[in-house]
């Protein structure tokens, strides 16, 4: 198996718990690892043979446009949405940071990590 890794891909979007995050929104950065056997594809030059990175761009940016409460909800779906679209991926790393979330004190940023089949 191999692994691509999509990195630092940043968005400002609306999540969170209190009312003022939907309003103001905040800062996020999603990184994605997609492990899969991509030799056939590497071998052949052949994109259908992989994951395609502009689609998995296209997944995490709208999903992260879905308002929620948790990271770990957007998580979840961005997990399942890559997983669906994706068959030949056989498992998924995400993380989503949010950066300078709101907890009363100086905290550079928070981050929730899911991994799956």
């Amino acid at each position: 198996m191999s692994r691509i890794t999509i990195n630092n891909m940043r968005m400002h979007a609306y999540h969170g718990c209190w009312e003022e995050e939907a309003i103001i929104g905040g800062d996020y950065v999603v990184d994605v690892a997609l492990t899969l056997d991509f030799s056939g594809a590497a071998a052949r030059d052949d994109l259908s043979q992989t994951a395609d990175y502009v689609l998995v761009r296209e997944i995490v940016y709208r999903e992260m446009a879905i308002r929620a409460k948790l990271i770990e909800t957007i998580a979840h779906r961005i997990k399942d949405k890559l997983l669906e679209a994706l068959p030949m991926v056989e498992n998924v790393w995400v993380r989503i940071t949010k950066v300078n979330a709101p907890m009363g004190g100086q905290v550079e940023s928070v981050s929730v990590e899911v991994s799956g089949e």
